[in-house]
């Protein structure tokens, strides 16, 4: 009953109900419209993740790096390489959701600054889950939808990576030093056979959303190992996203039957910058994953979409979920009021989201 209840609690999910309910007046939707891949790859990915939270693997790396940080940016410097690197394998929300609580404990103890930091923990792990095919979910449609192959992909992402961590890192500048005591050492345990039979089964998804074995392969797998480790686990996993998708399936399957609105889409869609600039300002007001969906039904330019969407998560507070998370994890765990917050996170996001826009249509043009 408790998962039913955190379903139907899905904010995002229940907007996503509503609007699928509206479309079926328009228009059928068609079964071939659903990538199942896609739905099994998201399934499996979200139970892996939360045995990795089972295992507290990412709370060992960050109490290892942060207690050897000297000074405030030291300590941001850290905790921004493990978020692009979590954000990579764990996704955007999970490294959110760990060391931003983590952070906000260390900083409020010792007074430290929180804002800019958080901020850019937020994008950090924004960064990272764009480099990988399954960092993200929308990335992971798009490997299935476009059937990208995996050398293609990071010709696309290796680019994006490079000028994102060179943005954070002039972004990072603006934490002034400040000395912190040391960080002590939690005393947490690392299992080492679960850990690499889990290493082992995120494999398998790794291989499903690459198209090398079928997606649900992984899922299954992951599913079975939870349930042996902790049937809890289970119980957890974020299955809200999964039928979020199968809802944004839907929409777009009955919209693409709409002509006005059909040909309204494909207006936007006629090159590579139109496509680039339309998912990045839409992103700014649907977030990035359903734009992708949307988009990715009307198009075949690819690394444009790609550029676009992953740029577009950063700007507003929906550009991406991840940034309602940031939001809602500082409003939790800091000191402060929520208020205080916004103008600075808006602020660096708006200008990350223009610098970094600009960047994008010089890597389309001159990398891809």
């Amino acid at each position: 009953m408790s998962v039913i209840k955190t379903i139907t609690k899905d904010r995002v999910l229940q907007i996503t109900t509503i609007l699928m309910v509206i479309s079926l007046f328009f228009a059928r939707p068609h079964l071939a419209d659903i990538s199942f891949s896609t739905l099994w790859s998201i399934l499996g990915m979200m139970t892996v993740i939360q045995i990795f939270q089972y295992l507290h693997i990412l709370d060992f790396c960050a109490y290892r790096l942060t207690s050897r940080a000297n000074d405030t940016r030291q300590l941001t410097w850290m905790f921004l390489a493990l978020a692009v690197v979590a954000g990579m394998f764990l996704t955007n929300d999970v490294t959110v959701l760990t060391l931003i609580p983590l952070y906000l404990s260390i900083a409020t103890k010792y007074d430290l600054p929180e804002v800019l930091p958080v901020t850019l923990i937020g994008m950090a792990a924004n960064f990272g889950s764009a480099f990988t095919p399954f960092g993200n979910t929308h990335n992971i449609f798009m490997m299935n939808h476009y059937a990208v192959p995996t050398s293609v992909f990071f010709s696309w992402s290796i680019p994006l990576l490079i000028a994102s961590l060179i943005l954070l890192f002039l972004l990072s500048l603006f934490v002034k030093k400040k000395p912190v005591p040391t960080v002590p050492v939690l005393d947490i345990h690392i299992m080492p056979r679960p850990t690499i039979i889990t290493c082992l089964v995120a494999g398998l998804i790794f291989a499903g959303v690459l198209n090398v074995i079928p997606a649900w392969v992984g899922a299954v797998a992951a599913m079975m190992l939870a349930f042996g480790l902790e049937p809890k686990i289970v119980g957890n996993v974020d299955y809200a996203i999964v039928l979020t998708f199968t809802g944004f399936f839907i929409i777009i399957s009955a919209i693409r039957q709409v002509p006005q609105v059909s040909n309204l889409i494909s207006s936007f869609m006629g090159s590579e910058h139109s496509v680039y600039l339309t998912s990045l300002v839409s992103s700014q007001l649907i977030s990035n994953v359903p734009t992708t969906v949307l988009i990715g039904k009307f198009t075949t330019y690819a690394a444009a979409l790609f550029l676009g969407s992953n740029i577009g998560g950063l700007g507003t507070m929906v550009g991406s979920m991840c940034n309602l998370l940031v939001y809602k994890e500082y409003t939790n765990w800091s000191s402060k009021s929520g208020k205080h917050f916004i103008p600075g996170f808006f602020g660096f996001n708006v200008a990350g989201l223009a610098i970094l826009g600009v960047v994008g249509m010089l890597i389309l043009d001159f990398v891809y």
